[in-house]
């Protein structure tokens, strides 16, 4: 079966061919960092307008990296929420237009359940297994106990972790994306040069909290009233262990409690590398294992939407042309 994956949940136009659920043959990305760079964060109303400009050219594109053509595609799978509105609208109406020029079948798929099955583009992993899906938008943690089979365990009661990046990013004036330049500004740093606050849930809950870190941040640059400059990467690395260890602890907790010993990381920040090391490091010392995907393939792209498409195309799924974006749409 050959499938053609396109996501424009945020700021990345994305579009993938899929063969059989597991080959890649073609997976582009345009990114709007340069656009959204000045404003430190994503600006809805920019962010649809890019996708206007740049999805039909990408979608050309790809099918002409993976040799194919639209007659040849057995189904296409469209990303439909969760999601800025306006940006998961202009994937979903273009897929609708080239499913009835071309009659051929369609999916809407959802955000979430992409990332949480990305890791099979590249490894078979066996069910079931906790996923923590960490991006600008998203901090949750599910057990999937198998495709489309996935029990939500916890998840932010405020900021995401990714989006909390970006924030502490903007105040710091580090540039954006948040997390890529906080990362590798840590590398420089003292992870325990200051002691930024954990939060702690209570006992019987997996849920996050990043909004007191930040405000921690952002108290502790206003304090230092002769600079914090000299300190930046200091700030940056202390403020990366604090936000790993609220990742890794609870995700441990849940491996315990609820059962299961296979750990799997998902969406954008699971490309930071504290946190895969934190992870890999402290999961196989508990004899777990840990497992996740390519930096490329934790970002939003079209071949995770792909291979989700793929699975709901082959247990018979059509969708017709009421669908609509849903921008609250849960897994």
């Amino acid at each position: 079966m050959l499938v053609l994956g396109v996501e424009t949940s945020c700021d990345d136009t994305a579009a993938a061919v899929l063969l059989d659920g597991r080959a890649v043959l073609a997976n582009l990305v345009s990114s709007q960092d340069a656009v959204h760079g000045p404003y430190g964060g994503v600006v809805p109303e920019l962010a649809s307008r890019q996708h206007v400009q740049h999805i039909l050219p990408l979608l050309d594109g790809a099918l002409h990296k993976a040799g194919v053509g639209p007659k040849d595609l057995d189904g296409i799978a469209v990303t439909r929420g969760p999601g800025l509105v306006g940006s998961l609208l202009v994937g979903l109406c273009v897929v609708k237009g080239i499913s009835y020029r071309w009659e051929i079948p369609y999916v809407g798929v959802n955000h979430l359940e992409a990332h949480v099955l990305a890791i099979f583009l590249e490894q078979a992993v066996g069910f079931p297994y906790l996923a923590l899906l960490v991006s600008g938008g998203h901090t949750l943690l599910y057990q999937v106990h198998g495709f489309g089979r996935y029990q939500y365990l916890g998840g932010t009661r405020d900021d995401a972790a990714g989006e909390a990046y970006d924030k502490v990013a903007k105040m710091m004036s580090l540039g954006y994306p948040g997390g890529k330049v906080i990362d590798q500004l840590a590398r420089q740093g003292d992870p325990r040069a200051i002691a930024f606050p954990r939060a702690r849930i209570k006992r019987g809950s997996y849920d996050f909290s990043f909004s007191g870190l930040k405000t921690a941040v952002w108290r502790y640059l206003k304090d230092r009233k002769d600079g914090w400059e000299s300190e930046r990467a200091d700030i940056a690395a202390s403020f990366q262990e604090a936000v790993v260890d609220m990742l890794v602890t609870p995700t441990l907790r849940a491996a315990r409690e609820v059962g299961g010993h296979r750990i799997v990381l998902a969406g954008g920040v699971a490309a930071n590398s504290r946190l895969r090391e934190r992870m890999k490091a402290e999961a196989e010392a508990r004899k777990l294992e840990v497992h996740f995907p390519a930096p490329p393939l934790c970002t939003d792209n079209g071949a995770m939407v792909a291979l989700a498409g793929h699975y709901w195309l082959t247990q018979g799924r059509r969708d017709d042309y009421r669908l609509n974006a849903d921008a609250d749409l849960t897994l």
